[in-house]
């Protein structure tokens, strides 16, 4: 095919103002020639996240450059590269890394896609292959874009736990719905958590199995931390895949057992002073707790999880809530804001 001279992109319009779009789609050239290590990829799907949201209505707790590409969830195929490329054909499936510094889990500095970067969202993008992987071969485009920031959260957060062992997951959004699809496919005990009784009912019908998803209402239940204490003979669960961040952590804590794992992987409550924060320390040394904050993983992370995928080939089709058009991007993110999603929002390219 003949290589493209533009791309259209969804960038933010920075205006926070309720109602007013988030996303502007623009058409930019594409630089030629390109730099030796780049690759060129023609993006077929991109999914959403939490924080393109927050990022889009100014909530990001750190700081962003203007008008930036939103997105880092993004699955494409490469369709040009530099000369002395040597990791990618043309042909390949690829995706970005989160971090685009964050190759083996030891760099110092950082550099988060659609913050400190452009993101994804355009039908076409450009990375030196050391900021890409390949990504597996066997599933849909709207499943594979899932796997770069999603997928390699849940994969970070979930690692050291054992069959058998049991997992708390806060939530029904991306990445835990990535966690929960790895997590039984691995044989683990699972616990779901949401204010929703409709989208928690759901889940137990959507994945049935001798061990069946065990759920627990945080919005009608405040002490739910006590009801995952009851849960698991009050012992505590393992593992936390903890998603909602200040409002949620001391609980957390609470219902683990001791010597367990918070993975602190999100920020989803709201930020009201540092009344919720009341026994931390005193409950963190404890139970003993291993609390970890998770930012995505590395590019031998998303290799990792890559492979662990090729060999299993868990489908993801069951967690996608829906799909949008690039031009419908804006509607895309309002939806996401509201909450209204079980799983993945997918924008196909």
């Amino acid at each position: 095919m003949a290589q493209p001279t533009t791309r259209r992109a969804g960038r933010r319009t920075d205006d926070h103002t309720p109602g007013t779009p988030k996303v502007k789609i623009v058409e930019e050239k594409i630089q030629y020639p390109l730099e030796t290590l780049s690759v060129l990829i023609a993006v077929k799907a991109v999914s959403l996240n939490y924080r393109d949201a927050n990022i889009a209505n100014g909530g990001n707790p750190w700081p962003v450059t203007p008008n930036g590409i939103l997105c880092n969830d993004a699955a494409g195929e490469v369709i040009a590269i530099g000369s002395g490329v040597t990791e990618f054909q043309v042909g390949d499936r690829a995706a970005p890394i989160n971090d685009t510094e964050n190759l083996t889990g030891r760099e110092v500095k950082r550099s988060w896609l659609a913050a400190d970067e452009d993101g994804v969202l355009a039908d076409y993008i450009v990375f030196d292959q050391r900021k890409l992987t390949r990504l597996p071969e066997y599933l849909p485009w709207e499943e594979a874009c899932i796997v770069p920031c999603a997928g390699v959260t849940a994969w970070s957060a979930l690692k050291g736990l054992s069959i058998g062992q049991s997992v708390l997951i806060q939530g029904t959004g991306g990445v835990a719905m990535f966690g929960l699809k790895l997590a039984r496919a691995a044989g683990y005990r699972v616990i779901v958590s949401s204010s929703s009784d409709k989208k928690l009912q759901s889940l137990v019908q959507k994945f049935p199995g001798n061990e069946p998803i065990l759920t627990v209402n945080y919005a009608s239940n405040p002490n739910w931390h006590e009801e995952v204490l009851r849960l698991t003979d009050g012992v505590g669960v393992d593992f936390v895949l903890e998603n909602g961040g200040q409002q949620t952590i001391v609980k957390s804590l609470r219902c683990t057992r001791r010597g367990g794992t918070v993975s602190v992987v999100g920020y989803l409550s709201e930020r009201q002073g540092w009344a919720e924060l009341e026994g931390l320390l005193p409950t963190l040394i404890d139970r003993r707790v291993n609390l970890r904050g998770i930012n995505c993983g590395s590019r031998m992370d998303q290799q990792d999880l890559v492979a662990a995928l090729e060999a299993t080939k868990i489908r993801f089709d069951d967690i996608i809530d829906s799909t949008y058009a690039l031009d419908d991007a804006d509607e895309a993110l309002q939806y996401l804001w509201e909450g209204k999603q079980v799983g993945k929002i997918v924008i196909k390219i």
